[in-house]
């Protein structure tokens, strides 16, 4: 992009009231993706996956209105590791479950690269999880009777292009844990294998809600490392939300929440491995 094109976003960004911080993402992306396109269509980089703006959610709890999200704005972009930090109530989670399609926003708008997913269908939102997400939660979520490969089947069987349930561990480490039952597993491998299969299908986005909540130091460590070489070696778009800061430093960009609120926006330029994060 040209510096007169440059310029001239500029200016038509800092009209608006929530220009500044936007202006900002664009100024350091550029720096670090000089080869961007520009989406002539949406006046956003080509490279954004999601792009919120202006997002709100409330919630009515009787004659209460809780308000989790307050006017967020924020875009991620391909291949990309972000991490959501901020306490129990901050607003994080209910923004993941948003970029998820597992809830919608009470207003603002939602982008999933040109779709507009703000009055998505509940039949559209199904569609969009199927095929663009993957979701790995604190709890794993398999399902006892079924072994390894089976549970990991269990997605590859409707996805349209997935790999093999064996690719997909063998790519987190559990290649020789195939047969096993989830009771025959340590935490962390239980945890595996929810990644195993969430990217077998091969997303483009993996949304991690507290993925290592329910593990010791040494087996969190392994399953960050689990997430970062999916990151690396299939470009996977990946959003992860902690309230341990000590996992920020193995991200591109650090997304801190509080009150349902983005309060500051961190970009690492020397990222950690995961072996070498301290908490």
């Amino acid at each position: 992009i040209s510096a007169g094109v440059r310029k001239n976003i500029a200016a038509v960004v800092v009209v608006n009231n929530s220009a500044l911080h936007r202006y900002r993402e664009l100024t350091m992306f550029w720096n670090r993706h000089p080869n961007a396109k520009l989406d002539p269509d949406h006046a956003a980089l080509s490279n954004v996956v999601f792009h919120v703006h202006g997002i709100t959610k409330v919630y009515q709890m009787g004659e209460v209105e809780v308000q989790a999200l307050r006017s967020i704005d924020l875009d991620l972009y391909e291949g990309e590791m972000v991490v959501l930090l901020g306490p129990s109530g901050s607003g994080k989670s209910t923004l993941l479950n948003i970029l998820g399609g597992l809830d919608i926003p009470s207003s603002g708008h939602f982008f999933f690269h040109s779709r507009d997913l703000t009055h998505a269908t509940d039949a559209e939102l199904t569609r969009f999880r199927r095929d663009c997400v993957g979701f790995i939660f604190q709890f794993y979520n398999l399902i006892p009777s079924l072994t390894a490969r089976e549970n990991v089947a269990l997605v590859t069987e409707i996805a349209r292009h997935p790999m093999r349930p064996e690719e997909a561990l063998a790519m987190v480490g559990l290649g020789d844990r195939l047969e096993h039952f989830p009771a025959q597993l340590s935490g962390g491998e239980q945890q595996r294998v929810a990644i195993a299969r969430a990217i077998a299908k091969r997303p483009e986005v993996l949304l991690c809600d507290e993925p290592t909540g329910a593990l010791d130091y040494q087996t969190g460590k392994l399953v960050l490392d689990a997430l970062a070489q999916v990151n690396q070696e299939l470009g996977t778009t990946t959003a992860i939300i902690t309230h341990n800061a000590g996992i920020a430093a193995m991200a591109d960009r650090v997304v801190t929440m509080r009150s349902g609120e983005i309060i500051r926006v961190q970009h690492n330029e020397q990222k950690v491995s995961p072996d070498d994060l301290e908490w």
